[in-house]
């Protein structure tokens, strides 16, 4: 071959199929026959009526919003599944993309949103169902009373004369001045 490109290559392979390559023959029940005849003697079959039934299948981690993220958007799926991995499914040609367990259970299916309009395609169930998640969660009762400043208790003072001892005068903490401060009631600031 002397070709050096690629176009140059495939200039050189249609020479050789439409000349020489077209030309060689074949032998067949009624004798020989060039390849040619063979190819204008065999008819092509019709298009398909629709597109070549492609799956696109993808896997996605469950936001925090029970929600999961396709080409752009966002569709939802039960709630209390956060943090776990699901498939969707999409078949080419079709409006739908389908949401699935790993064990392959169809959780929910959806009308396909447009790629990237960045639309939130939730079902009215997942809504009334995430709402009720959420609202279960507010309480009325008081919040947390603030944690005291205790003093530091024996076990922690022993330990901290040890370290007193190995590390020597030149490093003070004066643990007493947390007693005193716990006693009167007053919160250390320093």
């Amino acid at each position: 071959m002397t070709a050096t490109t690629l176009s140059d290559g495939q200039r050189s392979l249609d020479a050789f199929c439409a000349g020489p390559g077209d030309a060689r023959t074949r032998r067949s029940e009624s004798g020989p026959v060039t390849v040619a005849a063979l190819a204008d003697a065999e008819p092509l079959l019709a298009l398909p009526g629709v597109p070549y039934p492609a799956t696109l299948s993808v896997r996605r981690i469950v936001d925090d919003n029970a929600t999961v993220a396709f080409r752009g958007n966002v569709y939802s799926v039960p709630p209390g599944l956060s943090g776990s991995e699901l498939t969707l499914r999409h078949r080419l040609g079709t409006a739908t993309v389908e949401v699935h367990s790993t064990a392959g259970v169809v959780l929910v299916s959806h009308r396909l949103a447009p790629a990237g309009a960045g639309t939130i395609v939730r079902t009215a169930a997942h809504r009334a169902e995430l709402e009720r998640v959420v609202l279960s969660a507010f309480t009325t009762d008081r919040p947390c009373e603030r944690k005291a400043n205790h003093p530091p208790g024996a076990g922690a003072q022993a330990e901290a004369a040890k370290l007193l001892a190995e590390l020597g005068p030149e490093v003070f903490v004066d643990l007493d001045r947390y007693a005193e401060l716990a006693a009167t009631g007053t919160e250390a600031t320093r």
